[in-house]
């Protein structure tokens, strides 16, 4: 499981003109899948950015989590993150999960994210989607498991 984390002063995804996610202060999460994936990595994805402390306190350090600045997720599919450029001009997506796999993981992966953060907001699972962030700070982590 490979997830990007920007976190964000506000975010939205948009289908086809319309908004299926939108979210204030938090994180804009950009999540692939792999093949061997399974709850082990669901979980401990979900509970590695429900703990994040990466928002600034009052000493301007990162030490709050989200719970602390009542932030939310905007979690979107994101098959590229698994995309191998290193031969040729044309990404290979041989690591990305099939649909047929990658669908429910996705889908286990916000019901653990939502036991642990207030708010999660989704893009469309397949979906053609236009991502709008205003990145802050930026902070932008790479997490895989």
């Amino acid at each position: 499981m490979r997830l990007l984390l920007q976190r964000v002063s506000r975010a939205e995804v948009r289908v086809a003109g319309r908004t299926t996610g939108r979210i204030g202060v938090g994180f804009l999460l950009l999540v692939g899948l792999t093949h061997g994936d399974g709850e082990d990595q669901l979980a401990w994805m979900a509970e590695k950015v429900a703990g994040l402390r990466l928002f600034s306190d009052a000493e301007e350090k990162m030490n709050l989590a989200l719970s602390d600045v009542g932030g939310a997720c905007l979690v979107v599919s994101q098959f590229t993150l698994y995309g191998d450029a290193q031969k040729g001009r044309r990404p290979s997506f041989l690591d990305a999960a099939r649909p047929d796999v990658a669908i429910p993981l996705y889908e286990r992966f916000l019901a653990l994210l939502r036991e642990r953060v207030p708010r999660v907001e989704t893009g469309e699972f397949g979906a053609m989607m236009e991502v709008e962030l205003v990145n802050d700070g930026p902070v932008t982590l790479w997490l895989e498991r």
